[in-house]
């Protein structure tokens, strides 16, 4: 057994996660950072002030959902010179304040640096939310085509047949190493963009040896900016109210899917992801529990050995605590006890090691400039701090690269070893001061490994629902560089028998840790340790609405084909009127299309939809645009289905999900309603985040009570807004606020669940007790212990367990005394917009009005 690690106490752990989501205007006030430790973040926005979805415009989230990134792997040599066009110069950028560069000053400096010489290059690799450029900057030495080209032969060669690579002389003395630093994923951190340019203009001058074989044998690639949105706003998420650093595995903005494509491109193996404030300096590797599908004993070589060359460069600056504030830097894997963990690959280096990152970082600056410091602090000190964060992150860099450098050739063999792990379908080697000498304090806790099965099988033919939801999981595995297959006759595996078109993941695979990740179902954490950082499972094969099958023993044979794209599933009977279930997502958005075409769907007794036969054209071009199937039926339906425009209280995430469903939403908060907010416009009040009943004013409750509209709430305040305004009548019972998780539930079916998967998310859960007449439960935590993976344990008053939890009501309907119709959740159907498989619930409860 290791030594125990000592707990460091430090400061400011809060400062990286307060405000999340949460994107004021500019020149609002952020909220203030916290200067203690704070094991688990807040939910994403605050519960009382106006969230940045209920001023996010519509346009952000809508190109958010159709951007494309750029396909990076580029083709000729290097240099590949790009003149960026600059954009108008804002002089509200919050970067000047503190002497930062701000965004409209990148694309005239790059163009700059690209003129000093031929080691740098410039790529666009896609557009934010907003509509910015995103500045992908590699620096290296010069290489014609046909070197570039034997590069990538060499990258693909590691991945795809990491057994030869890694006896194959010619990779081992001509491969460049890449190296990934990315900047400014969170906008109101600003400093890594600085140093970052700094570095390059380094890079671009220097005229020593040591440099010049630096970039003869690896690559440097810099996202300059991953977030100029928030950037230029001064706001931690970007224009659609997304904490980008959550967004890894979903992957529902743009700038997300930029990292994803620089990562399975370029396929660094070590990165940088800078980050503040955290003071002293926080380096990566992190506490417990560690991400289950890593190679955790290479990762840990590295990015421990890499972490101490950072903190000597770090302390080596000569800043103190007494001089400048600066306390020495902190490696939680060795310094801390819990409480920033890598288990949840939503994060940028967390993601990263599926990619073939043998160490990646998150950085932390020391000083903060952001939130209520950069609006209280004179402009002097906020640039003093800035500087220092600055010189900060650009130490970390240069000891990175002289790591990669120094270290190049154990660097790519372990790279290669991961890759080889995997296609060859090799158990894990967990880790120990023997299996990864030179790390101390290596125990037990450190401990966690999966268990690969043999494959994943997502079956044909089972349902449409699991067709539509199958077909954009498939496609979601692709576009993560994950090898699917598709069975072209049946086949038997592991005692069950499946249909041809069945999709075939072969865990035996390079990049098995991705595809574990993505379709496992995830492991209950809760005994081992007892604080978490962010969110603890997350299961897509689960919550996304497909079935999944993990076949744990047995061979594949059976003739197969790649797979590129999910074939089609879109389906429109030939004759007769038509059923739409409302299932997944994608038959909600046509539900929502076909009502704002003026089409006269009809409710069914099952919660479905029902469409005439003389809309089938239009039907024919939903199903072929979102792969949705309409089948014949001679049901006539209950009653009217109308077009619902949803005025939310809500949070970015959210607000994304309920527009990804084709729902018409104002975001509304306090605020808005107490400014006077015409009800004619809306006909359901969703509440969840942001509206406080008790701060209305008396006219502005007046004006709700007279509205006649539906609620649907979730949540605390979506309960707290039931209560106030005496809606249902059920008592909500408040589980461990820090727990999360995919848990299991009992559907009742019916307009709400219907159809619905055996499983969804909670995320602070909460449970209702004491229905009175006229409530229906919807909706019912599974008896036992509900949670499957995630985090959920009882408080220290041993209350609010998932055992509490267990056979009480999740979701809830009814009618308010009033007459108008009422759901409330105590689950988290759309968190982050990632359970897809579950935010229909949310669709069916808005149309239920």
């Amino acid at each position: 057994m290791g030594s125990p690690r000592p707990v460091l106490i430090t400061a400011t752990l809060a400062a990286a996660l307060a405000g999340a989501l949460l994107a004021p205007l500019p020149g609002a006030v952020a909220a203030p950072a916290e200067d203690r430790p704070r094991p688990h973040p807040v939910r994403e926005g605050s519960r009382d002030a106006p969230t940045a979805a209920a001023r996010a415009p519509l346009s952000a989230t809508a190109g958010a959902l159709t951007d494309e990134t750029r396909d990076l792997t580029g083709e000729g040599g290097y240099p590949r010179r790009t003149e960026l066009e600059a954009p108008p110069e804002n002089p509200a950028d919050k970067s000047i304040k503190l002497g930062l560069a701000p965004y409209h000053s990148l694309a005239p400096r790059l163009n700059a640096l690209q003129a000093l010489g031929d080691r740098v290059s410039v790529e666009v690799a896609g557009r934010s939310a907003g509509g910015h450029e995103l500045y992908l900057v590699t620096v290296t030495a010069p290489e014609s085509a046909a070197q570039a080209r034997d590069q990538e032969r060499m990258r693909e060669r590691i991945e795809n047949a990491p057994a030869a690579a890694a006896k194959d002389r010619h990779i081992k003395a001509h491969y460049k190493t890449p190296v990934f630093i990315n900047n400014n994923i969170h906008g109101n951190e600003w400093e890594g963009t600085d140093a970052a340019l700094k570095l390059i203009e380094e890079l671009a001058k220097a005229k020593d040896a040591k440099t010049a074989d630096l970039l003869a044998k690896n690559r440097v690639y810099l996202n300059v900016t991953a977030n100029p949105d928030g950037r230029i706003a001064g706001t931690r998420a970007n224009s659609g109210g997304f904490d980008l650093n959550r967004d890894f595995i979903t992957a529902t903005q743009p700038e997300t899917r930029a990292i994803r494509q620089i990562a399975i491109d370029k396929q660094p193996a070590v990165m940088l992801d800078l980050h503040g404030y955290v003071n002293g300096t926080l380096i990566e590797p992190t506490t417990p529990p560690h991400g289950e599908n890593y190679e955790y004993d290479l990762f840990l070589k590295n990015s421990y050995a890499n972490a101490l060359g950072m903190e000597k460069a770090v302390n080596g600056l000569g800043y103190t605590a007494e001089k400048d504030g600066v306390r020495p830097a902190v490696i939680p894997f060795r310094d801390q006890e819990e409480g920033w963990d890598d288990w949840p690959p939503i994060f940028t280096p967390q993601y990263m090691p599926f990619q073939g990152a043998v160490a990646s970082h998150t950085i932390e600056f020391p000083l903060v400039v952001n939130n209520n410091a950069y609006n209280t602090l004179p402009v002097e000190e906020l640039r003093r701090r800035a500087a220092i964060n600055t010189d900060i992150a650009g130490a970390t860099m240069r000891a990175t690269l002289d790591y990669t450098h120094t270290h190049r050739a154990s660097v790519l063999a372990d790279q290669i070893e991961t890759f080889r792990r995997g296609a060859a379908g090799e158990p894990q080697r967990p880790v120990s001061e023997e299996t990864v000498p030179g790390v101390p304090g290596i125990g037990p806790e450190d401990v966690y490994t999966a268990k690969f099965p043999r494959a994943y099988v997502v079956p044909a033919g089972r349902s449409q629902r699991s067709a539509t939801a199958a077909a954009r999981l498939v496609d979601h595995l692709v576009a993560n560089d994950v090898r699917v297959e598709r069975a072209l006759t049946a086949f038997r595996l592991a005692g069950r028998t499946y249909p041809a078109g069945s999709y075939i993941v072969d865990m035996r695979q390079p990049k098995r840790g991705i595809a574990n990740v993505i379709l496992a179902d995830g492991r209950d954490i809760s005994a081992d340790v007892g604080a978490m950082y962010d969110i603890s499972g997350w299961s897509l094969g689960l919550l996304w609405g497909a079935d999944v099958d993990a076949a744990t023993s047995g061979e594949l044979r059976v003739r197969t084909r790649t797979v590129h794209a999910a074939a089609p599933t879109g389906y429109v009977a030939p004759r007769g009127d038509l059923r739409l279930r409302l299932d997944d997502p994608k038959e909600l958005a046509a539900l929502n299309s076909l009502l704002k075409q003026g089409v006269e769907v009809r409710r069914a007794t099952d919660g479905s939809a029902i469409v005439p036969g003389s809309a089938r054209g239009r039907a024919a071009v939903l199903a072929d645009r979102l792969g949705v199937a309409f089948h014949a039926t001679r049901e006539k339906g209950t009653a009217a289905l109308e077009r619902t425009r949803v005025a939310a209280a809500t949070t970015a995430g959210e607000l994304f999900a309920l527009r990804e469903m084709g729902f018409d939403v104002v975001p509304v908060s306090t605020a808005v309603l107490n400014a006077g907010f015409d009800w004619s416009t809306a006909d359901v009040l969703y509440v969840s985040s942001g509206l406080n009943h008790a701060k209305l004013t008396p006219a502005a409750r007046a004006a709700f009570e007279a509205s006649g509209v539906g609620v649907v709430g979730l949540g605390e305040q979506g309960a707290a807004f039931n209560e106030a305004a005496s809606l249902l009548d059920v008592t909500a019972v408040a589980g461990n606020g820090d727990a999360n998780g995919v848990v299991r539930v009992r559907n009742a079916g019916g307009p709400i669940t219907g159809g619905a998967p055996a499983h969804t998310f909670v995320y602070s859960p909460m449970w209702f007790t004491g229905a009175g007449a006229g409530v229906r439960v919807d909706q019912s935590y599974a008896t036992g212990n509900p949670l499957v993976s995630g985090h959920w344990r009882p408080t220290e008053k041993g209350t609010g367990g998932p055992g509490d939890a267990a056979g009480h009501a999740a979701v809830v309907s009814g009618t308010s005394s009033a007459g108008t119709p009422v759901a409330l959740f105590g689950t988290e159907p759309m968190f982050r917009a990632h359970p897809k498989g579950v935010f229909p619930q949310i669709g069916r409860a808005l149309l239920s009005r």
